[in-house]
């Protein structure tokens, strides 16, 4: 019988959103434990003492208030990660990718050579992105590739895949 009642009174910490004007925000690993935004320690349950850990690791901070903190917050949540990183590189080649595959297409519909992509095209849209956006072009011309060989596969790929698509 004791067994259960000591397990019974085993307290069992989740994160508040009370914490914040102690300087913690939810673990991103696990949501109910809590990370000091100030040391970045993540609190286990045994350990969960928010104010405690405040006055100890930074007492030059618990006379702050809450929105230096809301701000702290802010400004975690919006910090640069990986995953972060690399969506918006994945979204770039996936957005030059499918400017490429739509200028395949409207080299396909023109009966025009499969080399005016490279000779007129991007030099045209270089020209646009540098006088009317005023943004520098280079790093978005090397996301469209539009070789001969490139337009001539695009081309090729969207009729098989429109043959498959009608004969199937």
């Amino acid at each position: 019988m004791t067994d259960a009642m000591s397990e019974s009174k085993k307290k069992c910490r989740q994160y508040s959103v009370d914490y914040l004007k102690f300087g913690f925000i939810p673990s991103l690993p696990d949501k109910q434990s809590s990370m000091c935004l100030l040391c970045n320690k993540v609190l286990g349950n045994d350990a969960m003492k928010p104010s405690k850990h405040l006055r100890r690791c930074h007492p030059d901070k618990t006379e702050k208030d809450l929105k230096y903190l809301q701000t702290l917050k802010d400004k975690f949540q919006k910090r640069p990660t990986l995953d972060r990183m690399f969506a918006s590189t994945s979204q770039r080649n996936d957005d030059g990718l499918r400017a490429t595959y739509n200028i395949s297409l409207l080299i396909a519909k023109s009966g025009k050579p499969h080399t005016i992509g490279e000779k007129l095209i991007l030099p045209a849209v270089e020209e646009v992105l540098k006088t009317v956006l005023h943004k520098p072009a280079s790093d978005i011309i090397k996301r469209i590739p539009l070789s001969n060989n490139t337009v001539e596969r695009r081309i090729d790929e969207m009729s098989s895949d429109i043959e498959s698509f009608l004969c199937n």
